[in-house]
């Protein structure tokens, strides 16, 4: 009999071995376990998720809904850099639809979608907290502000 190879890394276990170890209840470390598993794989596929809620001692459709009530745990693959485009209220009115046009355009997706090369993902999202300076835009972990064509242009030539 073959033995089934293991769905989490040693080094994913134990970093969320030890994130575990700061809460008296184990699934309270449900949002940074599956953020150590998206931080290695980019996103968290169905055989993870099942592993962390062993681990955790919660069951999967826990931490199911775990993972889909937090818009920045991805549950299906992302490119190397995710942007999510604000499409609240206040980027709304300030563009944010030619925002999301543009980078539409510019990587040949549609929104939802990755780039053929497999370095952007193009994901709305509701409020990034800057309303002051809208339309924002969040590329990887970057917030980035009163954008225009001309911002989305540097960011998509580096």
């Amino acid at each position: 009999m073959t033995e089934k190879p293991a769905v989490l890394t040693a080094v994913e276990i134990e970093e969320i071995t030890a994130e575990m170890s700061h809460y008296a209840d184990k699934a309270a470390a449900s949002i940074e376990a599956l953020k150590i598993v998206q931080k290695y794989r980019r996103w968290v596929s169905d055989d993870c998720l099942v592993a962390v809620a062993q681990l955790l001692g919660i069951s999967p459709a826990q931490l199911e809904g775990v993972a889909t009530f937090y818009n920045l745990i991805y549950r299906q693959p992302v490119g190397r850099t995710v942007i999510h485009y604000c499409n609240s209220v206040s980027c709304w009115i300030m563009g944010s639809e030619q925002v999301e046009a543009r980078l539409c355009e510019r990587l040949q997706v549609e929104p939802g979608g990755m780039s053929a090369d497999g370095e952007y993902t193009v994901l709305p999202i509701v409020c990034l907290g800057a309303c002051d300076h809208a339309p924002v835009m969040l590329v990887g972990d970057q917030l980035r502000h009163d954008v225009t064509d001309d911002v989305i242009d540097e960011i998509l030539g580096r």
